[in-house]
């Protein structure tokens, strides 16, 4: 089995969405490993956006996902489970995302598109590593 990580950001559990997007991903065959409903403090998403420390929006993600609680997931299923949760999200921009999508068919602002999904197999480890520590 294969691991990732997804968080359904503050949007999303302020819209009440959990329940439907962790639905998408077992009726895709996708099981939850481990599941927390937590506030994200600064210094846990300063080390999950590491990648973005520079970028002109990175001080409005460390904002947004630590201002109100999200729900971190490990999601299992078969080699490649990385790319089935990209899928089911469709792209960042929801204006792009199909609709089928969980991007596609509830987020409509890129700012605030409800879902992040690790976008490989090394990022996996690393981000369950800093929500799950000893988990991957």
């Amino acid at each position: 089995m294969e691991r990732t990580l997804v968080i359904c950001k503050p949007d999303a559990v302020e819209r009440g969405l959990i329940g439907e997007i962790v639905s998408r991903l077992e009726r895709k065959g996708l099981r939850i490993v481990a599941a927390d409903l937590r506030a994200i403090d600064a210094h846990t998403a300063s080390r999950h956006y590491a990648e973005h420390v520079g970028k002109p929006f990175y001080a409005d993600l460390v904002e947004f996902i630590g201002r109100g609680p999200a729900m971190v997931m490990v999601v299992a299923g078969p080699p490649g489970t990385w790319k089935i949760v990209r899928t089911l999200m469709g792209p960042t921009n929801p204006a792009d995302a199909p609709p089928g999508t969980i991007r596609g068919d509830l987020a409509i602002e890129m700012t605030e598109n409800l879902i992040h999904g690790s976008d490989g197999p090394e990022s996996a480890a690393r981000e369950i590593e800093i929500f799950f520590p000893g988990l991957a």
